[in-house]
């Protein structure tokens, strides 16, 4: 179980995320934020895994903004999509200096689609608030340290031990 503590800090990352939406809807028109059956389409036609459906936040598809309701794809090549880091740091010189945490399948993903996966690194605090979109191969020349830390979920009963 889950200490309080670590139950707070998901709920503010989640906060924050929540606001980094906002503020990247409200900054950029070129954001799309897709409902759930349009990313289960957008990973069916880029022939993505299920098991990276959390592996982005956000898309854009050059040449179309959030005003359209309805957007009929015709190269799906164009589509790149979108994981937000977030955090609430003065970051002058963004993303330089950002601490963040990303799973092995955004990292998996991001290998696999190359510059159709960007991570946008979000800074909201009032005097640095802007964002940052860069490449996996962008941020690789960039990371100072990487370490793994597993996350573990154990079976809910006794009964298959």
């Amino acid at each position: 179980m889950a200490s309080k503590h670590s139950y707070t800090i998901t709920l503010d990352n989640n906060k924050s995320e929540k606001e980094a939406l906002a503020f990247l809807m409200d900054s950029d028109l070129n954001f799309l934020n897709p409902d759930k059956d349009s990313r289960k389409l957008i990973m069916k036609i880029m022939g993505i895994d299920k098991k990276y459906a959390r592996a982005f936040d956000l898309i854009r598809i050059p040449g179309h903004t959030s005003l359209e309701r309805i957007i009929e794809l015709n190269r799906t090549e164009d589509i790149i999509l979108i994981e937000l880091k977030t955090t609430k740091k003065k970051l002058v010189n963004l993303p330089f200096g950002f601490f963040f945490g990303a799973t092995e399948s955004e990292f998996e993903l991001a290998r696999q689609l190359g510059k159709n996966y960007e991570f946008c690194f979000v800074s909201l605090h009032v005097d640095t608030q802007k964002y940052v979109l860069i490449t996996l191969e962008e941020l690789n020349k960039i990371i100072k340290t990487k370490r793994i830390q597993y996350q573990i979920n154990l079976q809910t009963t006794a009964n298959s031990v």
